[in-house]
């Protein structure tokens, strides 16, 4: 494998890792963990801090005179950094929503809905 072959893996791979961490952070804000939730959320903007390096080592390769053929792994790649920066984007939402909702249903005594059965 060739460095470019790596870099897009190693793209590929943090976005992938990063989407996951998104997700599970609403998993968690769900069933009223917000710690776990953040944590999730802090590991999701490490790994596409480290999925940006490898796009911008891509672009400097570039403008530095290397150019790289655009294969369907690279399209691959750039598809999962896109749909992982979407993800995160939601799940921060999504999560401050459920740490809304947490406290309200706390404050007015009802069954939290993590406590519910889902139908």
């Amino acid at each position: 494998m060739d460095e470019y072959q790596e870099i897009i893996m190693g793209l590929i791979t943090n976005s992938g890792i990063a989407k996951s961490k998104a997700m599970e952070a609403i998993s968690f804000a769900e069933k009223g963990n917000a710690e776990q939730a953040a944590e999730c959320l802090e590991e999701c903007k490490n790994e596409l801090v480290q999925a940006h390096k490898s796009q911008t080592r891509l672009i400097q390769q570039e403008a530095g005179g290397t150019a790289h053929e655009v294969t369907l792994l690279m399209v691959h790649a750039q598809d999962h950094l896109m749909s992982a920066i979407t993800t995160k984007d939601l799940a921060r939402h999504i999560v401050e929503l459920y740490s809304r909702l947490n406290r309200y249903e706390a404050s007015v005594s009802i069954t939290p809905l993590s406590g519910r059965n889902n139908q």
